[in-house]
């Protein structure tokens, strides 16, 4: 049975996605810079049982059918596509659910465990499906009442009751057989109702989904090279793509530069119109810088329509070329302006960083370009931030624009942004690189407090941290991530480990 149709709930998945991050009074408008729709994440759900009871056990069949059916409830979003699949009982009906999988191209199936059933029941799916299985130990109530069931004047129906409750009952023989046949599976155990914690583990599972299918159809923009003598930045793009699902496109700076030629006095006029109320500009910001800045903006995101995409990185000198200086000189507000419209740009072409800020947009956490820089020893904080583009939906209060003789360490002169990260909790990503491992998320759950704002132009924040900045530096450091990482509103390690989980990688968290 087929839950609603995709060309209904694709509207309402991209404005999911948009309006995540809750808008503060004066923000702009969040935006797509395009318009390409996408799938939303369809979820095949299905009951697990034993032919051979209906005959001998009057009314069981139907009791797990409709149980079914409150959990197709209970998983319904609109983001989510649902397709029930019925009751999976036999052998012979287990190849039927296995086409149907295939033919309506789930990306996770729930396997609702109702009551005993045989292990060889489930094999065909697990064989043909090939995608993400979520084991579902759902008992119908927190226990038997004990009294009421001696009440039962019939043995046989008492023994129908009792297989309703006996979901735990086949777990560890399908366990056993999908560890023997190397099948990775997830599983959550609680009550069909009045389970809040189960329940949401199994949102998390489905967040988690959600987010690994938004990447697969998500393209990375690269715009420029390396910033040279940064080791840890580079990176294997087949590694990238096979990984996270992401398509890469390869972009020039001459064309932004192209395009910013094309931008018009009444176009960069609006965008300064934008920047005034989005930013809070300092009054030393030239409007010539500003506007400067706005036909950049504007260019970006007509590049970021053309090439239809949903994430960036980027880096380039721009030495001995005026005009591309002059381009990549003034490129922070309207990067900035990007990623607070759902495709973060992360500088000096921090390719793993510019995912791990896209999970997190995802999230709705935001997702800015961080780095630790400082340690408060006698407040045992620890100071991040960096240059260039910030998240001004996760910012403490607006983001401030600043002008700059000096880009350090970089070519140019210009605009620049300068913000904390909103007080509360947080958390930090990296995708690390492994030698033996792979690619792999390190994790830490913290708090943005209150400090004073190093008025440089810079994104800073002041982090606390349950283990100590001492041990955060050390334990952090241990595990050899790239000096940048993404910062993001809210406790996330629960749904970050679920997201890894899905993408078959490990993942970290120090504290």
């Amino acid at each position: 049975m087929l839950i609603g149709k995709k060309s209904e709930i694709l509207d309402h998945q991209q404005a999911q996605v948009i309006n995540a991050v809750a808008m503060e009074d004066g923000e702009a408008p969040r935006k797509r810079m395009r318009s390409r729709e996408k799938d939303p994440l369809t979820v095949g759900i299905v009951a697990l049982g034993l032919q051979e009871y209906w005959s001998q056990f009057p009314g069981l069949r139907q009791r797990l059918v409709e149980q079914l059916e409150m959990v197709q409830h209970k998983v319904g979003a609109p983001s989510r596509l649902i397709v029930n699949f019925g009751l999976l009982d036999s052998q012979e009906t287990a190849l039927d659910v296995a086409r149907s999988c295939r033919k309506n191209d789930v990306d996770i199936l729930l396997v609702y465990v109702a009551t005993y059933a045989l292990s060889a029941t489930l094999l065909p799916v697990i064989r043909r499906v090939g995608v993400p299985i979520l084991l579902l130990n759902l008992q119908p109530a927190a226990a038997i009442d004990y009294a009421a069931f001696n009440r039962i004047p019939s043995r046989t129906a008492m023994t129908g009751e009792w297989l309703a409750y006996c979901g735990a009952c086949p777990l560890p023989e399908l366990a056993n057989t999908m560890n023997r046949l190397n099948v990775a599976f997830r599983q959550v155990t609680g009550t069909l109702q009045d389970d809040t914690e189960c329940w949401t583990e199994i949102d998390d599972w489905l967040i988690g989904a959600g987010v690994v299918k938004s990447l697969e159809q998500s393209r990375l923009g690269l715009m420029g090279h390396y910033y040279s003598g940064m080791l840890d930045v580079s990176t294997d793009l087949v590694q990238i793509s096979g990984v996270f699902g992401v398509q890469i496109e390869m972009l020039e700076v001459d064309e932004l530069s192209a395009l910013r030629r094309l931008v018009t006095s009444d176009e960069s006029t609006a965008k300064v119109a934008e920047f005034q109320n989005f930013f809070d500009v300092d009054g030393e910001c030239s409007l010539s810088e500003q506007e400067r800045a706005a036909r950049t903006a504007v260019a970006l995101e007509r590049v970021v329509d053309r090439h239809n995409l949903d994430l960036l990185a980027y880096y380039y000198k721009g030495t001995g070329i005026a005009e591309n200086e002059n381009t990549m000189s003034s490129i922070i507000l309207g990067m900035s302006f990007l990623t607070a419209n759902g495709v973060p740009a992360a500088g000096e072409y921090e390719v793993k960083n510019s995912i791990a800020m896209k999970i997190l947009d995802l999230l709705g956490a935001g997702g800015s370009f961080t780095e630790y820089y400082a340690m408060d020893f006698a407040a045992n904080l620890v100071l991040m931030g960096h240059d260039g583009p910030g998240h001004g939906h996760i910012a403490e209060g607006k983001i401030k624009v600043r002008p700059l003789s000096v880009y350090h360490g970089k070519v140019g002169t210009g605009l620049s942004v300068e913000m904390a990260v909103r007080h509360g909790p947080v958390t930090l990503v990296s995708i690390v690189e492994s030698r033996d491992h792979g690619f792999f998320l390190l994790v830490a759950e913290g708090e943005s407090v209150d400090g004073p704002i190093l008025q440089i132009g810079n994104t800073n924040s002041f982090y606390r941290f349950r283990c100590g900045a001492k041990e955060f530096c050390d334990a952090w450091n241990a595990h050899g991530p790239a000096h940048h990482c993404a910062v993001g509103t809210g406790y996330l390690a629960r749904r970050l480990e679920k997201i890894a989980n899905l993408l078959r990688i490990r993942c970290v968290t120090i504290c």
